[in-house]
């Protein structure tokens, strides 16, 4: 059976030592609250939870085929609904909320590395409190006082779950030619009809009550994005006492059969005429919504960043037992009848790169969360401008880079199994494909490369950028010149900056410039986001004579010297532009000879 034990050390190094996390806390009268003995509690509990509730759940919920549908009506995994009652009386649903709606008011760089955990350990468990957690999100941001006070409280004791509709049959990254319509009704609410397609726990049993959050237009609306509306759709409507009321005229026509994550019912939402209740003004949806989305954009590269660490741990443990041939260097183990793979220089490859992946891709994910604490807790201004600059343009980062480098660390891991890798009771053909989707839901990672370079880079003429640029210039400066990770760093701040200014001024000559080299852009800026994230560990591990420490300073030469070299390939094809790949004909890919 796989195993997973929750890496609490490099947790309370990454939050301690590179990110002094108490510091900020207690600087911060909203956090004042939570100091590193109380994370540490927290995450212990969390580790708890995830090995001995829901790890085992993962393999049994894949082999019995997940979630079933019958009817309209959709049965999770055995031993899901107890494993979601137990989760829900922990109080982990709100452990980011606001605690005037009954959350614990915890730091996102907190509960990104307890989200880690569930991710490793159960993805499927895990999307079914992550909407509602995303629902909570966008509620709290643009719901009524009323409609906080009557759905909040419920999302987060777990009685009521929600979920996010987006895309239609016809209809995904272009929202603005959705077809959901939205009639307004006398009483103020709209009657709400269409179809919506892979929605994440749209239909289930973990709880009473699901608060579907439904993008529609109305009659009148502008055309396109900025005529997109949201909604309320409760399953169940409620009475004035707040009860349950009768069923909405809504529900699944089906489920889908998917390649992994299976015991996540993604579902087809049929509304017909359904009661719906206007979130915010009319034609405003999209920038609500957009609150869920992003949100969701960073938990999945938590996804990404959760399978890492479990296939890395089963393929570390997995090298070490199995005896296969023997040392290039002279018999390491004479009392066996073959020395450990570990001998070997091409499995520690495949391990360290995936040893670096989790290293850096945690410190990132907290990174990003701290920034995402600013814009949540400060009351200096320009600090929360700053913030919410640094997160737009790192949300796109933090959602592809970190799923694409995951999926390349789970191969690598299953390929350390060999044979036994591509074999069901091992856990690793499993991961490979529960981890799969992290690379396509929430936008494609090819959509997310396109936000970056156009959006985030091109529109503002790369300022943003530039200052993320000069942050990690600024820092690096201050290490120690023995570190690798310095110069390497420093480099690689030189080598995007000036392709950076390339793309801006190829993409004014040629519209389909940066459509073609959007992924290597993204690649190339979050190489240079990892080497940033090492140097930080580097610092913060320098001078301490624990093994522990000093093999964090090993592990950020490694990434400068075997991982961080592939920024210059990808910089080379950014120069390549993308005349080759548009100067085919359209049939050409069609054609069969």
């Amino acid at each position: 059976m796989p195993i997973y034990n929750a890496p609490l050390k490099d947790m309370d190094f990454i939050l301690n030592d590179v990110f002094k996390a108490e510091d900020f806390w207690q600087g911060n009268d909203d956090l004042a609250h939570i100091d590193m003995a109380t994370a540490n509690a927290i995450l212990e509990e969390m580790a708890k939870f995830s090995k001995n509730v829901i790890l085992d759940l993962n393999r049994s919920s894949d082999e019995e085929g997940g979630a079933q549908f019958s009817n309209g009506v959709v049965t999770t995994p055995k031993g899901f609904k107890e494993a979601f009652k137990q989760y829900a009386e922990g109080g982990w649903i709100g452990l980011g909320a606001e605690e005037e709606w009954g959350g614990q008011g915890m730091p996102k760089m907190l509960t990104v590395l307890a989200d880690e955990m569930i991710w490793a350990t159960n993805p499927s468990f895990m999307l079914y409190p992550l909407l509602s957690v995303g629902a909570g999100m966008a509620l709290n941001n643009y719901a009524s006082q009323e409609q906080k006070e009557t759905y909040l409280p419920k999302i987060y004791t777990g009685e009521w779950s929600g979920t996010m509709c987006l895309t239609e049959p016809h209809a995904g990254t272009d929202l603005g030619i959705i077809k959901t319509k939205a009639e307004r009704n006398d009483d103020g609410s709209y009657d709400i009809s269409g179809t919506k397609i892979f929605i994440t726990s749209g239909e289930h049993d973990l709880s009473e009550n699901i608060i579907h959050l439904v993008l529609a237009k109305t009659p009148d609306a502008p055309a396109g994005s900025r005529g997109i509306s949201l909604f309320i759709v409760p399953k169940f409507l409620l009475n004035e006492d707040g009860s349950l009321g009768e069923r909405n005229s809504m529900g699944a026509g089906s489920i889908e059969h998917k390649m992994g994550i299976k015991g996540s019912a993604t579902c087809v939402l049929n509304f017909d005429a359904a009661k719906g209740f206007l979130v915010g003004k009319e034609n405003e949806g999209l920038a609500a919504m957009f609150v869920m989305m992003n949100y969701e954009r960073l938990s999945m590269g938590i996804q990404g960043l959760g399978a890492s660490e479990f296939a890395y741990q089963n393929a570390a443990q997995y090298a070490t037992d199995r005896l296969q041939g023997r040392s290039a260097t002279g018999v390491k183990s004479p009392e066996k009848p073959a020395d450990s793979i570990l001998v070997h220089g091409d499995v520690r490859r495949m391990l360290l790169n995936g040893r670096a992946n989790n290293e850096a891709s945690r410190a990132f994910a907290v990174y990003v969360g701290q920034q995402l604490d600013i814009t949540k807790f400060s009351s200096d201004a320009e600090a929360v401008k700053k913030a919410n600059d640094r997160v737009a343009l790192l949300t796109p980062i933090a959602k592809a880079y970190l799923t694409d480098t995951a999926l390349n660390a789970v191969l690598d891991s299953q390929m350390v199994f060999g044979g036994h890798g591509y074999i069901r009771e091992w856990g690793m053909e499993q991961c490979v494909r529960d981890l799969r989707i992290s690379q396509i839901y929430e936008g494609t990672n090819g959509v997310q490369a396109q936000d970056l370079i156009g959006r985030k880079t091109i529109r503002n003429n790369g300022a943003n950028m530039a200052e993320y640029i000069t942050e990690i210039r600024e820092f690096v400066a201050t290490l120690d010149d023995s570190l690798a990770i310095k110069a390497a760093t420093l480099n690689a701040c030189s080598e995007v900056e000036a392709i950076t200014q390339f793309i801006l001024q190829q993409a004014k000559e040629a519209p389909d410039f940066a459509n073609g080299v959007a992924v290597d852009y993204l690649h190339a800026v979050g190489l240079l986001s990892f080497s940033y994230m090492f140097a930080k560990i580097a610092q913060a591990a320098q001078g301490k004579t624990e093994t522990f420490y000093q093999n964090k300073v090993i592990l950020a030469q490694y990434f400068a010297e075997k991982v961080l070299p592939g920024l210059t390939a990808r910089i080379a094809q950014i120069k390549a532009g993308s005349n080759l790949m548009m100067q085919l004909p359209e049939d050409y890919f069609t054609a069969q000879s």
